[in-house]
């Protein structure tokens, strides 16, 4: 019968040659910060994600044996996906995607190697191993599991950080009946007194204890955001169009140690990594659905993504976007209609101005209606984006 550590040792070997870059071990005991999330939830950080919040979910995040019951121990595993560079010169009227959307969507990658890496552990303990799996989908606190499992520590901007790779790496875990050998934890922090993240975060959304105000959050907003942005947001996300990589570009672990090449299925699709936000605003449902399918911008759904192009193309002022919007703004969506009445108010010029003069003649929506009232009375010059 095979020793717990040379079973251990032959899973991380298995997962190391499946594509993962980091691999660890703990035990399934309740996480040590659990009382930071559920300060977290009862301040309403979390936004509209009420699943979040369930009964059923914290309790299983207060207790992963709820998850698994004949858990023994907890693999931990980080993929790497290529860093996003800063923002460019010269990209008028371009998007931006967090670059971890660049390629496929990591719900479709990783299950076929966790399940491939399940059926080793079976193959090599000669029975049925009891087990569970996520990736970024189970209620659990996977960055307080890996950070035991000494991956790395929750940095101020509430990635996890690992000192050899930095920060941008997908995590997943698989929970197992079998006894592994727990990896130490990894307990110092090496943020030091840097500030950077805090400091470039355009909407503040970095708060003092390690956690995230989903409220603030661009990744939030663009993604798991079903309805208006806030008026006084819509500056703040600048160019973005799906997720925020702002806060990783700024770290010091990932700008001298983050590979400049990921998994390659994460690398970008044509089109994606740059966008021509005039292009795709024209996409329609069937379009949208044919140039994201197996993309995690699926997500957004092709409301939320067309919503979110509007918003760039406010802030990014750009005349040529005009007819564009224009167009925008006769659409059947009210939410559309109201964005767009907010884009051309940023825009400003004769045409958008007439464009939402006669707009307001004839609309009936109270969103809208009050988003073209407060358009027509953006000043033509409001500056540069905050």
């Amino acid at each position: 019968m095979i020793s717990s550590s040379a079973l251990t040792q032959a899973i991380k070997k298995e997962a190391y040659r499946l594509g993962f870059h980091l691999v660890g071990v703990t035990t399934p005991e309740p996480p040590p910060h659990l009382d930071t999330y559920e300060r977290w939830l009862a301040a309403g950080r979390h936004g509209s994600m009420s699943w979040m919040a369930s009964d059923r979910a914290r309790q299983r995040r207060a207790n992963p044996y709820l998850i698994l019951p004949e858990c023994r121990s907890i693999l931990m595993l980080g993929i790497l996906y290529s860093p996003s560079p800063p923002m460019e010169a010269g990209r008028k009227g371009k998007g931006r995607v967090a670059s971890y959307a660049w390629g496929r969507d990591y719900h479709a990658v990783l299950p076929d190697r966790l399940q491939r890496l399940v059926l080793f552990a079976e193959e090599k303990t000669g029975g049925k191993v009891p087990n569970r799996w996520y990736t970024d989908t189970g209620p659990i606190l996977e960055r307080e599991l890996a950070q035991r499992a000494g991956l790395g520590w929750i940095g101020k901007n509430t990635n996890l950080i690992n000192p050899q790779i930095g920060s941008y790496f997908l995590l997943a875990e698989i929970f197992l009946g079998i006894e592994l050998v727990p990896d130490g934890p990894f307990t110092q922090d090496r943020c030091g007194s840097c500030t950077r993240c805090i400091e470039a975060c355009p909407t503040d959304c970095i708060l003092p204890d390690r956690t995230i105000d989903s409220n603030h959050c661009i990744s939030y907003l663009t993604i798991e955001h079903r309805d208006a942005v806030p008026v006084e947001l819509r500056r703040k996300i600048g160019e973005w169009v799906f997720g925020c990589d702002i806060c990783q570009q700024v770290c010091p672990w990932n700008q001298r140690f983050s590979p400049t090449k990921g998994e390659p299925a994460f690398e970008p699709r044509p089109g994606v990594a740059r966008l021509s936000l005039e292009d795709e605003l024209s996409l329609s449902a069937e379009a949208f659905n044919r140039k994201f399918k197996g993309s995690p911008i699926k997500r957004t759904k092709q409301r939320g993504y067309l919503r979110n192009v509007i918003v760039a193309l406010g802030n990014s002022r750009d005349t040529d976007a005009v007819p564009a919007l224009v167009e925008a703004l006769s659409d059947d969506d009210s939410l559309l209609r109201g964005h767009a009445a907010w884009a051309l108010g940023q825009i400003s010029g004769d045409e958008a101005l007439h464009a939402l003069e006669a707009a307001i003649k004839t609309e009936e929506d109270d969103f809208v209606y009050t988003e073209i009232q407060q358009a027509l009375k953006t000043p033509k010059d409001t500056g540069e984006n905050a």
